[in-house]
C-alpha cells in the first residue's frame, strides 16, 4: 500500500515539473465585460497597473504578471486569461487610447510588444 501511495505522489511530482508553470486561475471568472462597461471600475483597474492608485487582489496579480505576459504573449495564461487579455486590449485599442499610450508607455515604450496587438486588432471592432 505504501508503494502505491509512493508511486502516485511521485507520478504527480513529474507531472506538475512536466507542466510549464502557468498564473493562478483564481481570477479567471472575473466578468470583464462588466469591468470595461463600468467606467469606474475600468478607471480603478487602469490607475491600479499604471500605479496611480489602489489596486485590489485581482488588479494586483494582474499588475504582477502584465509585463512578461505582453513579452511572451501570454504564454502562462490560462485560455481564460488569454481571451479576456485580447478583449480587453482590443477595448483598449479602439475605445480608450489614451489608456493604451499610457499602458504602452509604462510596459512597452520601444514599442516592440504591442505594434503586433495593435495590428491584430484594431481592425477588430470591440
Amino acid at each position: 500500500m505504501k508503494s502505491i501511495i509512493v508511486l502516485c505522489f511521485l507520478a504527480l511530482v513529474a507531472f506538475a515539473a512536466a507542466r510549464p508553470d502557468k498564473y493562478t486561475d483564481r481570477f479567471d471568472k472575473v466578468n470583464i465585460d462588466e469591468i470595461l462597461s463600468n467606467r469606474r471600475l475600468l478607471t480603478a483597474y487602469i490607475s491600479c497597473v499604471l500605479e496611480k492608485g489602489k489596486c485590489t487582489n485581482d488588479g494586483r496579480e494582474l499588475k504582477s504578471h502584465i509585463k512578461e505576459a505582453l513579452e511572451n504573449q501570454c504564454e502562462k495564461c490560462t485560455e481564460v486569461q488569454r481571451k479576456g487579455t485580447r478583449t480587453v486590449i482590443r477595448h483598449l485599442i479602439n475605445n480608450e487610447q489614451s489608456y493604451w499610450d499610457q499602458l504602452v508607455a509604462k510596459y512597452d515604450p520601444t514599442r516592440k510588444y504591442v505594434a503586433k496587438y495593435e495590428n491584430e486588432l484594431k481592425a477588430i471592432t470591440a
